[in-house]
């Protein structure tokens, strides 16, 4: 699968969040609300959670192949570093 579109949603000025993204896999599947966080070292591309009543997250779909990670990884920082 390849990311054939990609729009960031919203941007933030303070904290780690740094935006949310929409993004299209092969112009089929719009995947909503993935997060990229500012890490202590590197980004972080966070797949869309619900928070369980525990308090914790629990993603709602994530990649089960490390190739598609990858691709939506990169896609999203390279997007968010072109603005």
């Amino acid at each position: 699968m390849r990311v054939t579109d990609i729009k960031m949603r919203k941007s933030f000025t303070e904290g780690n969040l740094l935006a949310v993204f929409s993004i299209v896999l092969d112009e089929e599947l719009a995947l909503h609300d993935i997060k990229l966080i500012k890490g202590k070292e590197k980004y972080i591309v966070a797949m869309p959670s619900r928070v369980g009543a525990d308090g914790t997250h629990r993603d709602i779909v994530h990649p089960i192949k490390p190739e598609l990670r990858k691709e939506i990884e990169t896609n999203i920082i390279n997007f968010y570093e072109k603005l």
